[in-house]
């Protein structure tokens, strides 16, 4: 039994032997490279599908919105500035881990991100300078940070050392 189908440049019946399915081979009326189907078979047979359950489409809308609400409700959510003079104080490790963040916006071109990620930092000034001061001295960067010449990490470091100043 031979797989037939038709060309999709010029649409002429082609037939090609059953172990060609699932191949390219070229139309003999119009040489088009042409992709041989595979041969029907009774796994080709009509499925039975079964009605959706209404309750767990219901559940699924119900998990879809609360989704979302979740979302909205982190993207606008805004920390309190704190009082001029007021002096605040983060998570060191995540502090740290903002502070390579940073570095490695910059270090990637996306400027936006990283001033963005900057403002962020700036808010907790004095820690915020002495994680910079030690990686101004650090002789072997943070992994995050290898791949980037040292020279140019120095660069951000000092800018960014500026800016706190």
């Amino acid at each position: 039994m031979s797989i037939t189908f038709h060309c999709e440049d010029c649409k002429k019946k082609v037939n090609a032997p059953d172990g060609a399915g699932g191949k390219w081979g070229r139309c003999p009326h119009c040489n088009h490279r042409c992709y041989i189907p595979l041969p029907k078979s009774s796994a080709d047979e009509e499925l039975t599908l079964t009605p959706l359950d209404p309750n767990e489409e219901e559940d699924y809308m119900n998990l879809m919105r609360e989704t979302y609400n979740v979302t909205e409700g982190l993207l606008h959510q805004t920390e309190e500035p704190p009082e001029p003079g007021q002096e605040v104080h983060a998570d060191e490790t995540k502090l740290a881990s903002m502070v390579v963040k940073y570095l490695r916006l910059m270090a990637d071109g996306r400027l936006d991100d990283a001033q963005h990620m900057a403002e962020r930092v700036v808010r907790y000034r004095g820690q915020t300078k002495k994680i910079f001061e030690q990686l101004a001295v650090s002789e072997v960067p943070v992994p995050e940070l290898q791949d980037v010449p040292a020279k140019v990490l120095q660069g951000f470091i000092r800018n960014m050392l500026t800016r706190l100043s």
